[in-house]
């Protein structure tokens, strides 16, 4: 049977990649959360397990286990095998793999890498697309680590897979970072 992946962040958003047999889905026992590491000068959203907590993603299949052009994309990531804590609606279930930054990866520093705003209005552009704007909610309620700064880059988007938005999703956008209590920094470059 073809491998699966699940996308909890900017792969929820199909249109960021070429995987078109998509399915939404629920992890149990992880929580999103914001990291920094050194590989590089912006947060990371990755995974981490949270026992008695659950998140939603999108299931989409990696024709002939080609993870090869995944494993690129998600290069400080690391894949981890997730098949029995997925809950979608598959007879018989694939392999189910995730990427997230390893634990050893993560810097504990007291000044995080900040967000990229082009990279959280993908994020959840692709959350109100599959779950609709409850999900992109949910997405702000599941996820740990919003006390990182958000860069924003709207105005010169450096997240590489940036969408061009309305001013609804923006605004919408805005409310759930309010929400999450985020402190938004002006974009200096």
């Amino acid at each position: 049977m073809t491998p699966h992946f699940f996308g909890f962040g900017s792969l929820v958003n199909a249109a960021t990649h070429i995987y078109s047999d998509t399915k939404p889905a629920r992890l149990q026992g992880w929580r999103r959360t914001w990291v920094s590491t050194p590989a590089r000068d912006l947060a990371f959203l990755s995974v981490t397990p949270a026992e008695g907590h659950a998140i939603d993603g999108l299931l989409a299949a990696v024709p002939n286990g080609d993870w090869a052009a995944l494993d690129e994309r998600e290069y400080a990531y690391t894949r981890v095998d997730v098949t029995p804590q997925v809950d979608h609606d598959m007879d018989p279930s694939p392999q189910i793999s995730l990427y997230r930054v390893p634990v050893a990866d993560q810097d504990a520093g007291t000044d995080p890498a900040p967000i990229l705003m082009s990279y959280l209005d993908v994020v959840l552009r692709g959350y109100t697309q599959v779950f609709g704007e409850e999900g992109a909610r949910a997405f702000v309620d599941t996820t740990d680590g919003w006390h990182t700064p958000i860069l924003n880059d709207r105005a010169t988007p450096r997240y590489p897979r940036h969408q061009a938005m309305s001013d609804m999703e923006h605004a919408f956008h805005d409310a759930l970072i309010a929400h999450a209590g985020a402190q938004v920094l002006a974009d200096s470059a």
